[in-house]
């Protein structure tokens, strides 16, 4: 199922993710098989951009990798660009998370 929510494109892999703000803490907490996306925990809330800035450090932390939101920067619904990394390399990263 991981697969299906990690694209490959020029720049690195696509992640479709779903954000959950206001959580006692950041983490990964599954893979929403009903929406084909990775369900993230993050403790700050959803204003003034302040979960998706919390978003793209906690990424950034798990990747080691410059994270960039590219769709839904107002919406739970996001997709994320991880940049410099191949699809595979992406899949084995989030595995140790899920």
């Amino acid at each position: 199922m991981i697969e299906k929510i990690i694209r490959e494109n020029k720049d690195g892999v696509l992640i479709d993710i779903d954000v959950q703000a206001n959580a006692k803490k950041n983490e990964i907490i599954g893979i929403n098989e009903w929406r084909k996306r990775l369900t993230i925990k993050i403790k700050a809330p959803a204003t003034e951009g302040k979960a998706n800035k919390e978003i793209i450090k906690f990424l950034k932390d798990i990747f080691k990798k410059d994270v960039e939101i590219v769709a839904g920067k107002l919406n739970p619904q996001k997709t994320v660009l991880v940049k410099d990394i191949k699809k595979d390399e992406a899949i084995e990263i989030l595995k140790r998370y899920l």
